[in-house]
């Protein structure tokens, strides 16, 4: 079971506030053909990062409060935020391993 939390504009801020890891943010839709790429490498950071990222799923037409907090002009997009902060973004579709790469720098 991964840790791949479905959010929403009314609940985001409290999911991101009371994390005590970092959070990956990944914003996606239904209609996103990228996104259907990259969905599979967020489940699975999920997973392998369970034990130090926090990672949420936000589906972008029904939120457009968190899109426009986030600027996400394009998905998929995805926001690494700690303590309240973004220190990490991308939009457009990207490897697991450039994930995994992005991801495994912002910890260092």
């Amino acid at each position: 079971m991964s840790n791949l939390i479905a959010t929403t504009d009314s609940e985001i801020n409290q999911e991101i506030s009371h994390s005590e890891k970092p959070v990956l943010l990944y914003f996606w839709a239904s209609w996103c053909g990228p996104c259907r790429i990259v969905s599979p490498f967020v489940e699975a950071i999920a997973q392998e990062y369970e034990d130090r990222l926090k990672v949420l799923k936000m589906e972008v037409d029904p939120n457009p409060e968190a899109v426009k907090t986030y600027k996400v002009e394009g998905v998929p997009a995805l926001r690494l935020i700690q303590n309240g902060e973004v220190f990490w973004s991308h939009e457009g579709s990207i490897t697991k391993e450039k994930l995994k790469q992005n991801i495994d720098n912002s910890f260092n």
